[in-house]
Formats: structure tokens, sequence, C-alpha cells
């Protein structure tokens, strides 16, 4: 297959789109892989389509390598399934909810698990059907409220969903297994750095969870590795290991301070060494416990307030305290909803005024560190006023604990007594959970076991996205001058320059286009003539990012052409006649 440059649907751009935030997005666009059509919307153009189904036919082949099926459902769904699993309320603004000409309530597929549950429901009712594994790669779509990055985040984007269907917990086990080592396969041919860590189910639901993250400075996702044992996980899933609970018997009692203009963890400190110093060491930001207060959303609209204490040397991660919650949204306490909350006082908040049996009434949460027995510097809900050694068990009792306090480097690993936390960004590639048997539950899924009697089926869930995997490999790949694509998802296998005016570098160009053609390679030919000069077509060239470049240009005249590896820099002169042949050895490695 040969496209030519002079009549392939492409232009490319020399400046950077103004709406590019990550150099994946500003190449793809340059490069003319992708165009904008209005917020996280794309269209794909040929060499990005072509991109995007190498990458699926990966996925594809390793999906069918473990037994699984390919089918499609429709994007247009309708409304009844989602409510019968809470989801069309759950999923709040993030759907795209559409009424047809007889008022209808249907949505636009953010994914399909309600789906794939009903069809196997309507097509088996033994044991002896199972276990089944079914999937699909089509198009998705979710109303991101801050669409960003190009394809990285887009309200439309192309995902392959699988589905595992087992009669017993061992069998979830096994299809997992299967799922997992087969995304791996996956993941090495796709060519970028990878990490697989524990994740947070979400909205999903389910049990066992991780996710395949692309190593990516421009990466959304903070996820955090042991200095000393295997352990990995996004920061939204980290585990704090609790201290023990301390005895407080000898404990000093309570007491009031005043603590005058230390509306602010600094401030309080400060005034806590200089008018309260301690005989055994300074004060710390550690020593004090900090109260934040935050409304949440839920998907049927109300609001509730929840106060979340976390040591005063930690803040409240929005992203950890989400993926507790989610598919409730949070937001700060804007002054606004405080005022409703008389009993509070701003900057002096205390556990005494917080929890559920409070006057305030409103639910108090607290980091697993703050452990019956320990003692605390915190407000008094009094202005200008905290307390010390405030004792938790004994002076405040919080109605439960959160994971939502931020994690850093050098925090003690939470599987192992000797290894610290190390973090790291990247890019959410593929997604995969022990789903277990709640939606089948809720639809009703069952079959006949091999006694006769009726159970539930038990099911797992396994995402990847194609559409980002594009810009996640161009991300991992590209360099200052442009795309460098892996040969496994690279448009073509070979970009031919013309490099000149005369006749014959366009004949001897075209004749090693159809010599590699003619062997199975497929070549994107730069024949354009005219006032298309040389330094525009190297320059396209490296911008395209195909990883073998060859150029018909001067050397002809020597009986050479030079072959350029894309990814390295390195060029080699080769005689005309031995260069398609040279080619195919690349192609074929």
């Amino acid at each position: 297959m040969i496209l030519r440059m002079s009549t392939l649907f492409v232009r490319t751009l020399r400046d950077d789109p103004n709406d590019a935030e990550v150099p994946s997005h500003r190449l793809l666009v340059r490069a003319g892989y992708i165009r904008r059509n209005a917020p996280g919307i794309y269209t794909w153009l040929p060499l990005g389509l072509r991109v995007l189904r190498k990458v699926e036919n990966i996925i594809r082949d390793e999906m069918d390598a473990i037994g699984a099926q390919e089918l499609m459902f429709p994007a247009l769904l309708p409304k009844e399934p989602y409510e019968a699993t809470h989801r069309w309320t759950d999923y709040g603004d993030n759907i795209f909810r559409i009424k047809d000409r007889k008022g209808a309530d249907y949505l636009l597929g953010p994914t399909h698990e309600e789906m794939f549950t009903l069809v196997v429901k309507d097509l088996y009712s033994s044991y002896k059907d199972l276990p089944l594994s079914i999937y699909q790669i089509q198009n998705k779509y979710r109303d991101e409220s801050r669409p960003r990055a190009g394809i990285l985040r887009g309200r439309e984007f192309v995902m392959k969903d699988s589905y595992s269907f087992d009669i017993d917990d061992a069998g979830l086990d096994a299809s997992y297994q299967k799922h997992r080592d087969a995304y791996i396969r996956i993941f090495d041919k796709l060519g970028f750095d990878y990490a697989i860590v524990k994740a947070m189910a979400g909205a999903m639901g389910g049990s066992k969870s991780e996710e395949f993250l692309a190593k990516a400075a421009v990466g959304e996702d903070t996820y955090v590795r042991c200095s000393n044992c295997d352990y990995a996980a996004n920061v939204e899933a980290v585990t704090v290991r609790a201290p023990a609970p301390v005895a407080y018997d000898d404990a000093p009692a309570a007491h009031a301070e005043e603590t005058p203009d230390t509306p602010t963890i600094e401030s309080l400190v400060a005034h806590l060494n200089a008018a309260f110093p301690r005989e055994d060491r300074p004060w710390v930001a550690g020593d004090t416990l900090k109260n934040v207060l935050v409304v949440l959303k839920h998907p049927d609209g109300t609001r509730e307030p929840l106060a979340i204490g976390v040591p005063g040397d930690r803040e409240v991660d929005q992203k950890r305290l989400e993926g507790q919650l989610e598919p409730i949204e949070v937001e700060p306490m804007d002054e606004a909803e405080l005022a409703k909350h008389p009993a509070l006082v701003k900057g002096y908040i205390g556990p005494g005024a917080l929890g559920e049996e409070s006057t305030s009434g409103i639910r108090f949460l607290v980091d697993p560190r703050i452990v019956e027995g320990t003692r605390w510097v915190t407000g008094a809900n009094v202005p200008g006023s905290h307390v010390i050694d405030m004792v938790v068990g004994r002076d405040f009792t919080p109605d439960g604990t959160i994971e939502a306090a931020d994690v850093r480097d050098g925090d003690a690993c939470p599987n192992c007594d000797t290894g610290t936390l190390e973090s790291a960004r990247g890019i959410e590639m593929g997604h995969i959970f022990q789903l277990g048997r709640s939606y089948a539950e809720a639809l009703g899924l069952k079959v006949l076991d091999e006694n006769g009697k009726l159970v539930t089926v038990t099911m797992g869930s396994y995402g990847i996205g194609p559409s980002r995997a594009v810009a996640a490999i161009a991300e991992g790949t590209l360099d200052e001058i442009g795309l460098s694509w892996p040969r496994d998802v690279a448009p073509v296998d070979v970009h031919i320059v013309a490099a000149g005016k005369e006749e014959a570098i366009f004949a001897a160009a075209s004749s090693l286009a159809e010599e590699l053609s003619a062997q199975g390679v497929d070549v994107l030919y730069d024949d354009r003539a005219g006032k298309v000069s040389p330094g525009v077509k190297f320059k396209d060239a490296e911008l395209i990012g195909v990883p073998t470049i060859v150029t018909v240009g001067r050397g002809l005249a020597d009986g050479t052409v030079e072959i350029r590896d894309r990814a390295s820099g390195e060029r080699e002169e080769v005689a005309v006649g031995d260069a398609a042949a040279h080619v195919v050895g690349l192609v074929r490695g």
C-alpha cells in the first residue's frame, strides 16, 4: 500500500494549536493525525485512524488469544437498565442524557456493564455455558467538566471493555488473571513504559482493582512505589497504616488556651512554641489537628456537609477524598455554606462542635493516624482559642475514618516494615476489576449450577482506552522535532522523501515505493513537486514520525539513498539496488 503526500488528506502545521496543553496534543494536531471539532471532541484523520486501528488490533489479537469473543453494543442506550443499577442517578452530570421524540429517556453509553449483563442473561442459563468472556471496541461518551490534553481526556473516546462471567469466585480469579496477563502482553507491544498499581474500584464497584499507568510527566494520576517491596498503588488507593492505640490514663487534662491571631497552622505552631513551650521538643505542625469542611454533592442533588480531620502537617487531597466517596462530588465549603452553621467558628473549628451527635450535626471523619489515645492541639471553637492535650477517645470520638490526607514521598509503606513511598505521574491506560455480583444481582443474572440450583453469576470488568493509548504512546516517544512512533503502531512502515526537482529522483523514489509495496511494506511517499522544498519535506517527515525515513536525493548520482532511523537519528547510505531489501529487513526485524 502506498500513501502519496500529494493526494493524502493531511495538512501539517508549523505552529502549535492555541488550546494544546501537552506535547502529544500539539504534535498530533500539527502532524495531521487529529482535528478538533469541539472541546473534548476530535476527528481522526487518515494517519491518526491508521495508528488507532493498529492499537485496536493489538488489543483485539490478545483478547481473542484468551478466548474472549467480540461483539458490539449500541452507543445509544435505554434508561431502564441504568436505573436498576442506580447509575442513571449515580453518574450525575457525567453522562449525556437525551430524549427521543416520544419523551423516552436515553443516554450515550459511558460504559456498558448493564448491557453486557443483560445480553448474557438473555442467552445463557446454565453453569455449562460458563466461563465466558466477551468484549467490544467502541466509542464511549462522558460529559467531562474539563476536557483537556487533546485525546487524553475527551468527551468522546474509544474504549475496549471486556467482561468475564463465572459461576464462582475461583472462576473469577482465573478470568481476572487471564485478562491481567493479556494486558501485560498488550502494553509490552504498545511500546511505552508502564506501571501496574493497586487502584480504587470507584463507581464501578467490586473488590480487587488494578490500573495500568503509562509513565508520563503530564499524567493526571499520581502513583507511589515502595523503595523496598513490590507495593505500588494509585494515591487514591493508598491505605495508611494506622498506629496502635495509645494509653492515656496519665495524659494531662485538655485545657483551652488563648491563641490570638492564629487562624493558620503555621501561626498556631509559632504561638505554641512562644507561649506554651514543650519540655521534650518544639511543637510541630504534626501535633495539631486540622479540621477541613467540605460539602458533598450526592448524585440525587442533595448536599451534605462533612468535616475531615487530618494532622496539621497534611492537606486534604481532593482526588483521594473523591476516590473514597465516588460517585459523590466534593466541593469546598464556602462562606455562604459556613454561615448556615453558626456553631462553627472559622479558623478555630474543633472536634467539640463536630460529629453527628454534636450541636452542628456535621459528620466528622478523621485520618487513620488519629487513633485512640493520641493527643492533639485543635480548635476550641472559640475565636482566638485552641485546646491543648485533647485526647481521642477521652475528649472526643470521631464518627469514623477516611483516607483523604495527602500521600508524600518518604511516607511509610503500608505493605512492609522498612520501605518508604516514592511518587511518580502516569496516564491511566487500563483498569481491571473484580466486579463480583453487584450488577448480576441488580439485573437478575442467575444460572443453574450443577445441582440444579439458581446461583448469581460473578463478573469481572477489564477496560483499555485505545484512543488514549495513541496519545500516551506519542507522549512517551516524541522528541523536540516531532512524533516518533514505535514500529508496531506507526501509520506506515517507511516514509520515502523525494528530495529534489530532477525527474530521475522522482522516478527512483516511485520505483522504490512500488517495490516495497509489492513486498507488503506500507509506504508514505512524499511525491510533492513544484514549490515544496526538500527542507519542508524533511520537517514533515520528522513531524509525522514514521520509524524509517528514506531520502532519495543528491546521493542518487552516486547510486545511493539515505536510510534514517527516526528514533535514534542514525543514518546510512545504501545502494539503490539494495534499498528495498534493506528496508524490508528493518520492517520485519
